[in-house]
């Protein structure tokens, strides 16, 4: 697939452009004013691959917050502005990274200029996030709805107020909780502006449906190459929004990160308790980044075609296994060996890379 064409900003040292990688970002979950909890949690998400971190400025405490968090953590960070502008410039002076203002509830014109003009002196990135659930009435009013044509009206509008002031370090999202509302939005904003866009599914949910419902429209905007950093919304932890994040580009041979499992998904030819070593090799295999794809198959029938094709695999039958590594048959292994034996070859493999 071919990225389409954008603008070059920087979220601190990371460049946000056709040619850069696409970056996962999340946002926390705790409260920013209890630093030590934020930090803990950008800490975690950092070891899990998280590239940019969002927290919520909520008041003056929060905002000054930030310059604390910032001591401790290693990735960017971005302050999320709703409804008061006077925190977006707070945050500035905690050295945040970048900004996200909501131009559904952050004011008009004369509220947003005092921002724009403070991020212009500091050469902090601005995203104009535009959510279908807080469009501006006129809006509203004018396309009958939060229509993806309203959405992306929003965000034109406000890109003009920035760019009059000679503004021009923007990213944009577009989001909805509808899959085919926010793919249209987005799909019709590239069409009209070259800015860099941040692509998610707002509201998502929990769980399998949540994962589905941002996998269909994250996914099928990287595949039209539309996308420059993502964001898998889920409620919950929020290390699993990064987990989902690099599972999507790997399934789409964009971004490969840490370990690929490959496993059959078992039915009445299985003849070994698949689904518990699976489990324990993925709990031994989770905080390894070296890109490596590791097959657990169950029976004959396409085990050995799946083993041979991952780095390292085996391809099970009743008590005993076939282990391949690199597509060649290197020994038989018991079931009882299955996981001892997979993890050794994997720690082989990564050696120091992890």
């Amino acid at each position: 697939m071919e990225r389409r064409k954008t603008r070059q900003i920087s979220i601190g040292p990371v460049k946000v452009r056709r040619d850069a990688p696409i970056s996962v970002q999340s946002m926390t979950k705790t409260d920013t004013r209890d630093i030590r909890k934020t930090v803990y949690q950008i800490r975690r998400l950092e070891e899990a691959g998280c590239e940019i971190v969002r927290v919520a400025v909520v008041d003056k405490e929060a905002a000054r917050a930030i310059m604390e968090i910032k001591k401790k953590i290693r990735i960017p960070l971005i302050a999320d502005i709703h409804f008061h502008p006077h925190l977006a410039l707070l945050a500035l002076e905690s050295g945040v990274d970048g900004l996200r203002i909501n131009p559904g509830n952050i004011g008009g014109r004369d509220r947003l200029k005092p921002i724009i003009m403070e991020a212009k002196n500091r050469s902090i990135p601005i995203r104009i996030g535009v959510n279908a659930g807080s469009l501006e009435k006129d809006f509203l009013k004018r396309f009958g709805g939060a229509t993806p044509e309203a959405m992306v009206s929003s965000a034109l509008r406000t890109i003009e107020w920035m760019e009059d002031i000679g503004f021009q370090l923007i990213k944009v999202s577009l989001k909805a909780s509808d899959v085919l509302r926010t793919v249209e939005a987005y799909r019709l904003f590239s069409k009209r502006s070259d800015y860099p866009l941040h692509l998610g599914v707002t509201e998502a949910g929990k769980g399998s449906g949540a994962i589905v419902k941002s996998s269909i429209g994250i996914g099928l905007l990287l595949s039209e190459g539309i996308g420059d950093t993502l964001r898998v919304s889920l409620t919950g932890d929020p290390v699993e929004e990064v987990r989902v994040g690099y599972d999507l580009l790997r399934a789409l041979n964009i971004r490969k990160r840490g370990i690929e499992m490959i496993s059959c998904p078992t039915c009445g030819r299985c003849e070994v308790d698949l689904t518990r070593l699976v489990v324990k090799v993925e709990r031994a295999v989770q905080k390894i980044t070296t890109p490596l794809s590791v097959a657990m198959m169950g029976c004959v029938v396409n085990g050995p075609g799946e083993a041979k094709e991952a780095d390292i695999g085996i391809a099970g039958g009743k008590g005993v296994g076939v282990l391949f590594k690199k597509g060649r048959v290197v020994r038989k292994v018991k079931e009882k060996d299955f996981v001892q034996v997979l993890l050794k070859e994997v720690g082989e493999m990564v050696g120091n890379k992890r």
